[in-house]
Protein backbone atom coordinates (compact mmCIF):
# COMPACT_ATOMS: atom_id res chain seq x y z
CA UNK A 1 0.00 0.00 0.00
CA UNK A 2 2.83 2.44 0.82
CA UNK A 3 4.37 1.87 -2.62
CA UNK A 4 1.03 2.66 -4.27
CA UNK A 5 0.68 5.87 -2.27
CA UNK A 6 4.23 6.94 -3.12
CA UNK A 7 3.64 6.16 -6.83
CA UNK A 8 0.47 8.29 -6.82
CA UNK A 9 2.40 11.10 -5.12
CA UNK A 10 5.26 10.78 -7.61
CA UNK A 11 2.91 11.01 -10.59
CA UNK A 12 1.07 13.98 -9.06
CA UNK A 13 4.39 15.71 -8.31
CA UNK A 14 5.67 15.21 -11.86
CA UNK A 15 2.42 16.56 -13.32
CA UNK A 16 2.42 19.48 -10.89
CA UNK A 17 6.00 20.42 -11.75
CA UNK A 18 5.60 19.91 -15.48
CA UNK A 19 2.07 21.18 -16.13
CA UNK A 20 1.22 23.20 -12.99
CA UNK A 21 -1.53 20.67 -12.38
CA UNK A 22 -1.79 17.25 -10.85
CA UNK A 23 -3.61 17.60 -7.57
CA UNK A 24 -7.12 17.31 -8.82
CA UNK A 25 -6.49 15.53 -12.07
CA UNK A 26 -4.26 12.80 -10.64
CA UNK A 27 -4.89 12.67 -6.91
CA UNK A 28 -8.69 12.72 -6.73
CA UNK A 29 -9.34 9.91 -9.23
CA UNK A 30 -6.45 7.89 -7.78
CA UNK A 31 -7.77 8.20 -4.24
CA UNK A 32 -11.36 7.43 -5.24
CA UNK A 33 -10.80 4.59 -7.70
CA UNK A 34 -7.54 3.02 -6.54
CA UNK A 35 -7.69 3.62 -2.80
CA UNK A 36 -11.47 3.64 -2.23
CA UNK A 37 -11.48 7.01 -0.45
CA UNK A 38 -14.84 8.80 -0.34
CA UNK A 39 -15.26 11.72 -2.80
CA UNK A 40 -15.38 14.55 -0.26
CA UNK A 41 -12.34 13.25 1.61
CA UNK A 42 -10.44 12.72 -1.66
CA UNK A 43 -11.03 16.33 -2.75
CA UNK A 44 -10.10 17.75 0.66
CA UNK A 45 -7.04 15.49 0.96
CA UNK A 46 -5.89 16.44 -2.55
CA UNK A 47 -5.94 20.12 -1.58
CA UNK A 48 -3.72 19.43 1.42
CA UNK A 49 -1.33 17.27 -0.63
CA UNK A 50 -1.12 19.93 -3.33
CA UNK A 51 0.15 22.57 -0.88
CA UNK A 52 3.75 21.34 -0.50
CA UNK A 53 3.90 20.36 -4.18
CA UNK A 54 2.78 23.81 -5.20
CA UNK A 55 5.15 25.59 -2.85
CA UNK A 56 8.13 23.63 -4.16
CA UNK A 57 7.14 24.11 -7.81
CA UNK A 58 6.55 27.84 -7.21
CA UNK A 59 10.03 28.23 -5.71
CA UNK A 60 11.56 26.52 -8.74
CA UNK A 61 9.45 28.59 -11.18
CA UNK A 62 10.45 31.75 -9.28
CA UNK A 63 14.13 30.77 -9.49
CA UNK A 64 13.84 30.57 -13.28
CA UNK A 65 11.76 33.80 -13.52
CA UNK A 66 8.74 32.00 -14.99
CA UNK A 67 6.14 33.90 -12.92
CA UNK A 68 3.98 36.65 -14.39
CA UNK A 69 3.61 38.78 -11.24
CA UNK A 70 0.82 41.24 -12.20
CA UNK A 71 -1.48 38.39 -13.24
CA UNK A 72 -0.44 36.30 -10.24
CA UNK A 73 -1.47 38.93 -7.70
CA UNK A 74 -4.89 39.46 -9.30
CA UNK A 75 -5.58 35.73 -9.67
CA UNK A 76 -4.58 35.08 -6.04
CA UNK A 77 -7.17 37.67 -4.92
CA UNK A 78 -9.97 35.87 -6.71
CA UNK A 79 -8.57 32.47 -5.80
CA UNK A 80 -8.72 33.19 -2.07
CA UNK A 81 -12.38 34.16 -2.30
CA UNK A 82 -13.13 31.17 -4.53
CA UNK A 83 -11.35 28.79 -2.15
CA UNK A 84 -13.48 29.90 0.76
CA UNK A 85 -16.65 29.52 -1.27
CA UNK A 86 -15.60 26.16 -2.73
CA UNK A 87 -14.63 24.69 0.64
CA UNK A 88 -18.01 25.69 2.08
CA UNK A 89 -19.89 24.31 -0.93
CA UNK A 90 -18.11 20.95 -0.69
CA UNK A 91 -20.18 20.01 2.37
CA UNK A 92 -23.43 20.84 0.58
CA UNK A 93 -22.86 18.68 -2.53
CA UNK A 94 -23.47 14.94 -2.62
CA UNK A 95 -20.61 12.61 -3.54
CA UNK A 96 -22.40 11.61 -6.73
CA UNK A 97 -22.94 15.21 -7.83
CA UNK A 98 -19.38 16.10 -6.88
CA UNK A 99 -18.04 13.26 -9.06
CA UNK A 100 -20.17 14.39 -12.03
CA UNK A 101 -19.19 18.06 -11.69
CA UNK A 102 -15.51 17.14 -11.36
CA UNK A 103 -15.72 14.81 -14.36
CA UNK A 104 -17.37 17.52 -16.44
CA UNK A 105 -14.59 19.97 -15.56
CA UNK A 106 -11.96 17.37 -16.52
CA UNK A 107 -13.67 16.73 -19.86
CA UNK A 108 -13.92 20.46 -20.62
CA UNK A 109 -10.27 20.96 -19.67
CA UNK A 110 -9.21 18.04 -21.87
CA UNK A 111 -11.19 19.35 -24.84
CA UNK A 112 -9.72 22.84 -24.40
CA UNK A 113 -6.21 21.39 -24.36
CA UNK A 114 -6.78 19.29 -27.48
CA UNK A 115 -8.60 21.94 -29.51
Amino acid sequence: MAARLIAIGLLAGICNGLFGSGGGTILVPSMVFLLGIEEHKAHATAILVILPLTILSAVIYYTYSFIEWPATIKIISGGIMGSILGARLLNKISGSALRKIFGLFMIIAALRLVF
